[in-house]
């Protein structure tokens, strides 16, 4: 940092990074870049810090990440950076170029656990759902994040960035705009497949009890006949053959039960 003439009023620590920010100084402009991986959201982040004065950058990481990134650059963009500014719109767009596929990747298994959900296939929907939503809300404060730092670059308090330089902060803020509405989009789509997974639940938790209730409607006048008569036909005169008698009338009890459940189709 001494080399390249920039005094930053403040400790370098990579371990201190929680967030994406800016920091205006008088003598530089200092960011950080809190970047989720995109095969584990909810674990360690790349961590990136930036500073900018008028004539040069220098960025600092612990794990090559900005390395990987210049070099992508390098490989794909045929303007590189002419500019502070322009190097800074390529860097960051570079970091969010894939977050896109990301996204669509997040909305392809919401609709794949919709569908297994309209079909009835719920088993460990809870498990899967809940990770799903960590990781987009997640998501959704790191384009916040990005937001306030293309934003924050765009109000240009140092004037290091000519006008016409600023174009490229309002794009970064428009990317990570767009990139949080959609990952808003997605979070209110998979409150829809949870609440289409509830439904689900509940139209089942009525079918058992409806079933339970049935068998509870059958079986009560058959407790009222045993509970009647007690089985005690030897001391029932008026009832010569009592076990068949009341095994017949509990037959025709159900029979009569199941003919007006099928007829109210019920059953």
């Amino acid at each position: 940092m001494k080399l390249a003439g920039i005094v930053y009023d403040g400790e370098v620590n990579m371990m201190e990074i929680g967030f994406s920010r800016i920091e205006t100084q008088q003598e530089c402009v200092a960011g950080a870049l809190y970047i989720p991986k995109h095969l584990d959201v909810l674990g360690r982040r790349y961590k990136i810090l930036f500073f900018v004065n008028q004539h040069n950058i220098v960025l600092v990481d612990d794990d090559d990440y900005a390395r990987r990134i210049i070099m992508k650059i390098r490989q794909r963009k045929t303007k590189q950076g002419e500019s502070r500014a322009h190097f800074l719109y390529n860097f960051i767009m570079q970091v969010m170029l894939r977050d896109l596929e990301l996204l669509g990747r997040y909305e392809q298994l919401l609709m794949s656990m919709e569908e297994k959900v309209m079909d009835g296939k719920t088993e460990g929907f809870q498990s899967k759902i809940q990770p799903i939503r960590k990781e987009l809300l997640t998501l959704r404060g790191y384009y916040d994040e990005m937001m306030d730092v293309g934003k924050e670059l765009e109000e240009n308090e140092n004037h290091f960035f000519t006008k016409k330089q600023l174009k490229y902060f309002g794009a970064v803020t428009d990317r990570a705009d767009r990139l949080m509405g959609k990952t808003a989009h997605l979070l209110e789509y998979a409150g829809q497949v949870r609440d289409a997974y509830q439904s689900q639940v509940d139209a089942e938790q009525n079918k058992n009890m409806q079933f339970l209730t049935l068998i509870s409607t059958i079986f009560f006048p058959l407790t009222l006949i045993t509970g009647w008569y007690g089985m005690n036909f030897e001391n029932m005169p008026e009832l010569q053959n009592g076990y068949p008698g009341v095994i017949g009338l509990s037959l025709i009890v159900i029979g009569i039960c199941i003919f007006v459940f099928k007829k109210k189709k019920i059953l």
